[in-house]
């Protein structure tokens, strides 16, 4: 079983890794739309939006575990 969470590297992440990593694309995709209006490239300002979202849910899903298991460990 531990073998299979080592090779899968969706499994087994932790809420703290999942919110941490949801903030560094939340600001890679800032970063990217920022250069975008700058470059006046909409491609890129699109792409920085995308990634914006997705380090989004990335961090409420982090969040929503963490809440379970604080909730899991109360009872």
């Amino acid at each position: 079983m531990q073998e299979d969470i080592e090779r899968d590297p969706q499994r087994g992440k932790s809420a703290a890794r999942d919110q941490t990593e949801g903030n560094m694309a939340e600001t890679k995709g800032r970063l990217k739309e920022s250069w975008g209006s700058l470059t006046d490239n909409e491609r890129l300002r699109t792409e920085g939006r995308s990634d914006q979202r997705a380090g989004a849910r990335q961090r409420t899903k982090g969040q929503w575990k963490q809440r379970i298991k604080t909730w899991i460990d109360r009872l």
